[in-house]
């Protein structure tokens, strides 16, 4: 039954005649208006009270007011002929016109006496006759004398039933957090605070509670979310986070507490767990002939093949048909491939290349992998909200569970995210401060970011928990550039600059060694001058050694294994390689420059010793390769329009491409020996992409690759002796 109100010609019956019917001609006032419950009510107070004294009643004398009561009866206008009466009838409505006469209550009518309403001889002012109580053709509702209600409620409602409010509902969004602070009132809201700003990245919290003894918190609160979910991502990610070195949080769901005290106390056999055969995830280092695989993406993007790296011709190991609806990315180590889709990013892997792993995130646009291979972050500019950070997602890959969401404004400078060699700590830049967050609770490290004004950049040491970063002058305070060891954050080396315009931070693969290009604007001059400070950093106090170019500087490159670092200098037509060794006394040697290159890029081959210089887009494709043993060019080549150029990771090929993406036409990729000796033209409808297979670094000590390198001679021949015999097979069936 509804509470709101209805008029009387809502609440008459289907065959009575409505207010709209109404004679025009009548002087009773519009009944008021009644909620149509107590409409009903009255009404059948009325019936029953009519029922009970037999239908007998006094017609009141004269116009009356009309009672409260009227408004339920419908009025019926004056039939043109004798029609049966509506059920009930108005006491307004038998009061006659003025000058007309009244008609007899007691008129002959066609339908079966049974059918007259008791109250219809009320409406001539005389006494009506007796009517029956309850006629022998009217429908009973009453349930028999004999009868069982064998019927349950939940039989007959149990669709409405199941939505009953429980007392229980909604403690499924509840999380118990343990091990909190115990503070008195002058301190609850800075926990509050605290408490809030950890837990609200999982979810909104609609909720909480802060229980209280002795004028303290007890050491646990209770928090509510908006859903479910959220709950379970506060305790997946929130329990064993560290607040500090006497707090770390146990943090349970609610509805746990039940599955917790019915614990037995004897010990149970645990549920065995089906073993999920993922094959071997770093098989393709096992191949007998030392092979490497690569990735390419051809036909605009619409099919994605795997190949293993062969001298001939490549052996195709998968093809799959719009694997991927963008690109691809291998992990560091090359043990997971991931595709792009629209919902979010796939890792496969194994012999079949499996799918090993899936994340959702829908719109992802930009991945990133920390070192270890552990986290993976991935980047949507379409799922971030005020309340829940979904801009930037972090995941394990192990378990597929998000560790945390970040918020993100612009993505221009990715990766948002930089992180240490190990994958222990991570850090981004805003406006100045640097937050650095610790693995595995995702939290700030100390639990506060490095208030660092005008901060421009920063970067990793690869080979330790170093951070460089760079400030800009600042009205009569020098520019500098600062490097700090983490966790303890020590600044171990500060070094002041001068009329300073932009610093770059170039670091060697092992972290031996920090390039940090400073262009300045010296003082009575109008040009930029370019200096590379070199900072030794595994000497005490990290010497600064200094080398001045007085050319504009095209690109930079370390040699990875090695001292060694090359400057691409001057500007087109003259255009020069400059090939300097830092020395272990410190100083800086300038071994050979080139002139008149070609060239607006540098690749190193990942061992060192060996170089390419490319001029790639704009300078067509110009290729010189370069033995830094003694400063040899081996080769000058070209390919032409060529967009891109990949080593292998054993530093014995190297490939050079045209892509779609870059050019619509002479799409290819060309193998090459890294002394620049071409092997195959691999001709791709649309190709767009290749991409190398990492290699995850060597268990071998350093002794054991100097026993093999003393060795190198005796493997040379079996290895000769292995082409020979394949290259023999393959003039054989060529012949055939």
């Amino acid at each position: 039954m509804q509470d709101t109100e209805e008029s009387p010609a809502a609440a008459a019956p289907p065959g009575a005649q409505g207010p709209a019917e109404e004679p025009e001609h009548t002087d009773a006032p519009p009944p008021p208006a009644e909620p149509a419950q107590q409409r009903r009510e009255e009404e059948d107070e009325k019936e029953d009270e009519e029922e009970e004294g037999g239908g007998e009643s006094e017609a009141p004398p004269g116009p009356p007011e009309p009672p409260p009561a009227a408004a339920e009866e419908p009025e019926q206008p004056p039939p043109p002929e004798p029609q049966p009466p509506s059920g009930r009838e108005s006491p307004a409505k038998a009061e006659p016109e003025p000058g007309s006469e009244a008609e007899p209550a007691a008129e002959p009518k066609s339908e079966p006496p049974a059918e007259a309403e008791p109250g219809a001889a009320q409406e001539n002012g005389e006494a009506a006759p007796a009517a029956p109580a309850e006629p022998e053709d009217e429908i009973s509702f009453s349930d028999p004398e004999d009868f069982v209600d064998d019927i349950s409620d939940e039989e007959l409602l149990g669709d409405i039933l199941k939505d009953q409010p429980q007392e229980a509902d909604g403690i499924d969004s509840v999380i118990v957090v343990d091990n909190v602070p115990q503070v008195g009132p002058d301190r609850l809201e800075k926990l509050k605070n605290v408490i809030h700003k950890i837990f609200s990245k999982f979810g909104k919290i609609i909720n909480e509670f802060y229980p209280e003894a002795d004028g303290k918190t007890k050491g646990y609160i209770f928090l509510e979310y908006m859903s479910p979910s959220h709950a379970v991502d506060a305790v997946k990610n929130a329990d064993g986070y560290k607040l500090d070195k006497q707090h770390t949080f146990r943090v349970n769901l609610f509805t746990d507490f039940d599955k917790y005290m019915t614990i037995s106390d004897e010990w149970e056999i645990p549920e065995k767990q089906p073993f999920k055969d993922l094959g071997n995830l770093r098989y393709w280092l096992e191949d007998p002939d030392c092979r490497d695989q690569y990735s390419v993406i051809f036909e605009s993007g619409d099919r994605t093949s795997i190949f293993w790296n062969d001298i001939k011709e490549p052996v195709q190991i998968e093809d799959r048909a719009r694997w991927t609806e963008t690109y691809v990315r291998w992990s560091p180590k090359g043990t997971y491939l991931a595709t792009f889709h629209q919902r979010g990013i796939a890792l496969w892997g194994g012999e079949k290349f499996k799918q090993i792993q899936r994340f959702s995130h829908q719109g992802v646009q930009l991945i990133d992998f920390s070192p270890c291979e552990r986290y993976l972050v991935t980047f949507s500019p379409l799922m971030d909200t005020q309340d829940d950070p979904q801009a930037i997602i972090i995941w394990d890959i192990l378990t597929g569970q998000k560790k945390r969401g970040f918020h993100c404004e612009n993505s221009a400078h990715w990766p948002i995210f930089k992180w240490s060699h190990d994958g222990k700590f991570f850090a981004r830049m805003t406006s100045d401060t640097l937050s650095i967050y610790e693995t595995p609770s995702m939290g700030l490290l100390d639990k506060k970011s490095l208030k660092i004004n005008g901060i421009r950049d920063f970067s990793w040491s690869p080979g330790g928990n170093i951070i460089a970063f760079w400030v800009p002058e600042d009205k009569d305070i020098p520019a500098r550039v600062t490097l700090m060891q983490l966790p303890s954050r020590q600044e171990i080396r500060v070094r002041n600059l001068f009329n300073v315009v932009d610093c770059k931070l170039h670091w060697q693969k092992n972290g031996d060694y920090l390039c940090v290009k400073v262009d300045r604007t010296p003082k009575g001059t109008q040009g930029v001058v370019t200096n590379f400070e070199i900072f030794r950093m595994r000497e005490k106090q990290v010497p600064v050694d200094v080398v001045e170019m007085k050319e504009s500087i095209i690109a930079f490159a370390w040699e990875p294994n090695g001292s060694k670092f090359a400057v691409l200098h001057g500007e087109t037509p003259r255009i020069s390689v400059s090939f300097y060794h830092v020395k272990n006394n410190g100083k800086i040697e300038l071994i050979k420059t080139f002139d008149k290159q070609q060239a607006n890029t540098i690749f190193w081959s990942p061992q060192g010793q060996f170089v390419v210089l490319a001029g790639l887009r704009s300078m067509n494709g110009a290729l010189a390769f370069v033995d830094t043993s003694d400063c040899t060019m081996m080769n000058i080549a070209e390919h032409y329009t060529a967009s891109d150029v990949e080593w292998d990771p054993t530093g014995r090929y190297i490939v050079t491409s045209v892509s779609w993406w870059s050019h619509k036409v002479d799409n290819a990729y060309w193998l090459w020996t890294f002394q620049g000796r071409l092997l195959q033209k691999n001709n791709k409808d649309r190709f767009c992409q290749l991409l190398w297979r990492p290699r995850p670094a060597t268990l071998l000590s350093e002794d054991q690759i100097k026993q093999i390198k003393k060795d190198l001679k005796k493997y040379s021949k079996i290895f000769e002796q292995k082409d020979r015999l394949s290259q023999s097979k393959a003039s054989k069936a060529r012949h055939f």
